[in-house]
């Protein structure tokens, strides 16, 4: 089993929406959607792990990796509603990466609200990402 993903950019702030399983089967798939994000928009990155039923150690270290191409960029990345199966706990040399509960809390940590959907965004999905 593999990961769906979407990604949407607001005004600076991108949202990457990650669903399924994050296991060593989807690790690429996750480093290319990171690849994606990099090369699109500017300012920090959330990762929205709300439909992320569970992750691996491999899927952690993935996300950690994601932290640092980030930071070579000159982004950097939040985490929204973890798996409760765990926490990610990086070694000492990710850069700080913020955890919020859930998304609400992640965008009104940058004074944001959910966007209604009339606004003015840019949005990529897989294919499998529901509609």
């Amino acid at each position: 089993m593999t990961i769906e993903w979407r990604y949407t950019i607001e005004q600076d702030l991108g949202i990457l929406s990650v669903a399924g399983y994050l296991g060593p089967d989807a690790v690429r798939r996750f480093g290319g959607a990171v690849g994606w994000v990099v090369a699109r928009g500017t300012g920090p990155v959330i990762l929205d792990l709300s439909e992320l039923r569970s992750w691996s150690t491999e899927g952690q270290l993935a996300i950690i990796e994601a932290a640092h191409r980030l930071a070579a960029a000159g982004r950097h990345l939040e985490l929204a509603a973890i798996p409760a199966d765990g926490s990610l706990v990086p070694p000492g040399d990710c850069p700080d990466v913020p955890v919020h509960c859930d998304l609400a809390a992640a965008l009104a940590a940058h004074a944001r609200g959910p966007a209604a959907p009339e606004e003015s965004r840019q949005a990529w999905r897989t294919d499998g990402w529901p509609a």
